[in-house]
């Protein structure tokens, strides 16, 4: 059975998974380095794989700058080769829009997994840096989508435009009408994006003309999912396991 290991480089975590087979069996979130070098990269991994040496690897990135050095260490530490997430690798779906190449690695890899997992139509709603909405239409294709703001990217615009707010833990608070400042910050951005999301949401359905499985993934799914009545799913190695499935469709 091949193993595989998995990377998804985001603007601010970096995500890696082996796969036995189609079996998850371990996972690990790391800052992007931007500015690592290949030996700084080979011995982060080696420490988080120990003796385990991949048969392959296959990396998804939307920070092109972070890329290359990493590209080199992975190569250096699997037995086989390694597929990047760009244009001329076979997907299995249709990406129906402008311009496809402008369509981020990990957002194909999120809509060819929920395919996968929930049918179609699927939407998928991605709580990162920033928060994408993704839709496959009923016949399976790619159609487009939205990025909004993230929460912790609103967050850090709100301190830094301001003189007098100050930084808080997203955690949700216990009213949404706060009574200290550290407690409307929380409500008004935890509470307020999961009335931007509920709100897209609804947007897309009625766009669509239907309802269908919604899926959330990414780091802050966690805070904002529960509160969205739209969403049907949680899966927070959903872009993995989109990366695995379309390696192996360019398999050897």
């Amino acid at each position: 059975m091949t193993s595989l290991l998995t990377i998804d480089v985001g603007n601010s975590d970096t995500k890696l998974g082996l796969f036995d087979g189609e079996e998850l069996v371990e996972d690990w979130r790391i800052s992007t380095g931007w500015g690592r070098t290949k030996d700084e990269h080979l011995h982060l991994l080696s420490g988080l794989l120990g003796d385990r040496r991949p048969d392959a690897a296959a990396i998804a990135s939307v920070v092109p700058p972070a890329i290359g050095a990493l590209r080199v260490a992975v190569d250096e530490l699997v037995e086989g080769e390694v597929l990047g997430l760009e244009a001329g690798v076979r997907t299995g779906m249709a990406v129906v829009v402008d311009n496809p190449r402008d369509v981020g690695a990990d957002r194909i890899a999120n809509a060819v997994a929920a395919r996968s997992m929930f049918g179609a139509p699927v939407v998928v709603v991605d709580m990162g840096t920033v928060t994408t909405f993704d839709v496959v239409d009923a016949d399976g294709r790619y159609i487009g989508g939205a990025i909004a703001p993230g929460v912790r990217a609103a967050i850090e615009a709100s301190v830094d435009s301001t003189a007098t707010l100050r930084r808080v833990e997203l955690e949700p608070p216990e009213h949404i009408i706060g009574k200290s400042t550290e407690e409307a910050m929380q409500a008004g951005h935890l509470w307020g994006f999961v009335g931007l999301v509920s709100g897209m949401l609804d947007g897309i359905s009625a766009e669509l003309g239907t309802d269908c499985p919604v899926v959330a993934t990414g780091g802050l799914s966690g805070l904002i999912a529960p509160g969205v009545s739209r969403i049907t799913a949680r899966d927070r190695f959903l872009t993995l396991r989109g990366i695995r499935e379309i390696w192996e469709r360019n398999r050897p």
